[in-house]
């Protein structure tokens, strides 16, 4: 069974669209897990543009295991070593990107990451590395001890020629490597199918479309129509 994260960044882009305390991202996340997911994923960025530092906090309390997504900057793998969630995943992240672009460059950053990496794996923190499907990164991300790559399914999701071979490569590699495979962006209940069908293949994140889809059906109908096709 490939396990199931809901991201609720964008329950919070909402609330904060009017500075309200509503829609709360932490109800969406005790709503998502009572209709199946198995964790709760928050991209807490630098400007704080939807996930704020109560919303980690409260996600943190919660009984499923948080992913916290977060830039590499010591601001946040000291916020992470105090939260200590289940896991960190480590992304880049530009101020005027409207969503995260492409996979971490772990080969041309990695001597900046290897600390931050040694940091929070001390911590007792699961590291997972956000990458693009390239060969030099999965390398790269398994001879910094990442115990876990998430790919980077953008592309694919754009409908790129070629791009679930690539990710098809990738997943071997990771194997090989010894590394946990997760995946995620852009995923749909239209593209989601191929994705599972990854080998290794642990975990999917989903955020923004389930989010947008429960506009219609409502937040446990959207999770739990997921929840049936990764299965």
């Amino acid at each position: 069974m490939i396990r199931l994260g809901i991201n609720v960044d964008h329950v919070a882009t909402l609330r904060n669209a009017r500075g309200e305390r509503y829609p709360d991202p932490v109800r969406a996340a005790e709503l998502a897990l009572e209709n199946g997911a198995d964790g709760i994923t928050a991209h807490l960025r630098e400007d704080r543009r939807h996930i704020r530092d109560e919303d980690i906090r409260r996600l943190r309390a919660l009984s499923a295991p948080l992913n916290f997504e977060m830039a590499v900057t010591d601001e946040m793998v000291t916020m992470a070593c105090a939260l200590k969630p289940h896991a960190c995943c480590l992304v880049p992240e530009r101020r005027e990107e409207l969503t995260t672009e492409g996979g971490l460059d772990v080969v041309g950053l990695r001597e900046s990451l290897a600390p931050h990496v040694s940091r929070l794996l001390e911590a007792g923190i699961r590291v997972s590395l956000f990458i693009d499907p390239e060969p030099e990164a999965i390398r790269t991300a398994a001879a910094l001890g990442a115990p876990v790559v998430e790919l980077h399914t953008g592309a694919y999701a754009l409908g790129k020629e070629g791009e679930l071979e690539r990710l098809h490569r990738a997943a071997h590699m990771t194997a090989e490597c010894g590394i946990e495979l997760h995946a995620g962006h852009g995923l749909t209940y239209e593209n989601v199918s191929p994705i599972t069908e990854l080998p290794g293949l642990k975990e999917l994140n989903i955020g923004h479309f389930l989010i947008s889809e429960a506009v219609f059906v409502g937040l446990g109908a959207s999770v739990r129509r997921m929840k049936d096709l990764l299965s």
